[in-house]
């Protein structure tokens, strides 16, 4: 049963990246018809085709390496200049040469009626829509994902009933200096556990305030240290009271997200505060619509991090996956690790089923909103590049107007092939770097 659930997570999300690379060249196809650019081909895939159907001017189809797509339009490149009918020779003659191949290719492909219909003759900013679709289109599949996960699902909250009170007391420096997790003798009795709570009790009142959240409650114990409160509570549908003494103890400074903050050199930062010794309860509240669009920009955020910070990344995922040295579970993974991922948290029976549902929907939405961000980077041939070569293009032409110089013409995208090829290798490299370490050193979420 358990490699049943595993495989069936690894389908989840590799159908749902698999249709979110469809609907990514979905993004440019529908803007570039719009626009009445000759699309000849969709293909979801690479390498040799597996099945195409042609439907009007336009072939749709799948092929054998399902590693991405594209979007076939004519005129990508404009055509050769003559220079008396030769190429012109120089120290750069070899990238010149293929250059010229590949505007002879795009020139090859036209067909009578296509004067006015190919790519480059197109105003700047109808290639920047068209090429902006299918970044965009992964950012609103992200968009709805999360609208899903936040509205219908929820996010895990804090509440006032108690998952768990401690025996005793341990401080931070105990755990980072020896690694203690267990009472001993020579440990101070938790306030919690003295005052007689036990795991279930709901806690109605502190220092006769009523409880309304549980950062409320945390708050005002923290404020209360040494000092000795009535506390009401809540256990099996009866109300009772005693009283708690709040410990001054240091303790984790935590963060608005709850997870511990370091300082520069990784260590966690404490404070003094009161301390009683319990853990809330999580339970899933749904959130409003409005909480969607701040949750998926602070992803963005967390992604660009990632993105702007990949070298050293790739340094680290590169050490960790030829050394002992650990894997960091925030650095970047292949699709073979989000897979792998995905299956352990399908097979892990111990989440309650609408959690893991929950999880996978998540993987998939900041999958497509890494998408988003990594196809925006200015680098052919990424969609950012043919972005930036469409802005370049337009600074120029407005530049020659205002100098009342001739129209420079279209940029030649063709010259940027050497850069744009040097730039796909680094990619392959980068993407065989990551499945191998997501193979002998994978992320882990349980182990």
């Amino acid at each position: 049963m358990t490699i049943l659930l595993f495989i069936l997570g690894v389908l989840f999300v590799a159908v749902g990246i698999a249709a979110s690379i469809a609907l990514h060249e979905v993004g440019h196809l529908l803007p570039a018809k719009a626009f009445k650019v000759r699309v000849t081909q969709y293909m979801i895939g690479f390498g040799p085709t597996v099945f195409s159907r042609t439907r009007g001017e336009t072939e749709y189809g799948f092929k054998a390496l399902p590693l991405g797509g594209y979007v076939s339009m004519v005129g990508m490149f404009p055509p050769n200049k003559e220079h008396d009918g030769e190429v012109r020779r120089s120290s750069t003659g070899m990238f010149q040469q293929l250059a010229a191949e590949a505007r002879q290719a795009e020139t090859d492909r036209l067909v009578e009626g296509d004067e006015d219909r190919v790519f480059y003759r197109l105003p700047v900013y109808k290639r920047i829509i068209i090429m902006l679709g299918g970044p965009f289109m992964n950012l609103l599949i992200g968009v709805v994902l999360f609208a899903v996960l936040l509205m219908g699902f929820g996010t895990a909250q804090s509440t006032t009933t108690l998952a768990e009170v401690n025996k005793c007391v341990i401080t931070a420096e105990q755990q980072a200096s020896t690694g203690q997790t267990d009472c001993t003798e020579a440990d101070p009795a938790a306030p919690a556990y003295e005052a007689g709570l036990l795991p279930g009790d709901t806690i109605t009142k502190f220092d006769g305030r009523d409880v309304t959240s549980w950062e409320e409650l945390t708050g005002w114990i923290r404020e209360a240290a040494g000092k000795t409160v009535p506390l009401t509570y809540e256990r099996d549908g009866v109300e009772a009271s005693t009283s708690i003494t709040p410990l001054l103890t240091e303790r984790p400074v935590v963060g608005d997200d709850g997870a511990a903050k370091t300082d520069a050199d990784g260590n966690y930062l404490t404070q003094e505060v009161g301390f009683i010794g319990v853990g809330a309860e999580q339970e899933l509240v749904n959130q409003p619509a409005s909480a969607v669009l701040p949750t998926v920009g602070d992803n963005l955020v967390n992604i660009a991090g990632v993105v702007v910070n990949l070298p050293q990344r790739l340094v680290d995922v590169a050490q960790a996956a030829f050394s002992s040295e650990p894997r960091d579970p925030n650095g970047p993974m292949s699709v073979v690790g989000v897979g792998r991922i995905a299956g352990e948290i399908s097979a892990e029976e111990a989440i309650p089923l609408t959690d893991r549902v929950a999880t996978l929907i998540g993987l998939v939405a900041s999958v497509n909103l890494a998408l988003f961000v990594f196809n925006l980077i200015p680098l052919l041939p990424l969609d950012g590049g043919h972005v930036a070569g469409a802005l370049w293009e337009g600074l120029r032409r407005r530049v020659a107007k205002l100098f009342h110089r001739p129209d420079p013409g279209p940029f030649d995208m063709a010259k940027l092939l050497p850069l744009t090829y040097a730039v796909a290798v680094l990619l392959m490299g980068m993407g065989a770097l990551l499945i191998y370490a997501d193979i002998v050193k994978p992320v882990s979420l349980f182990n």
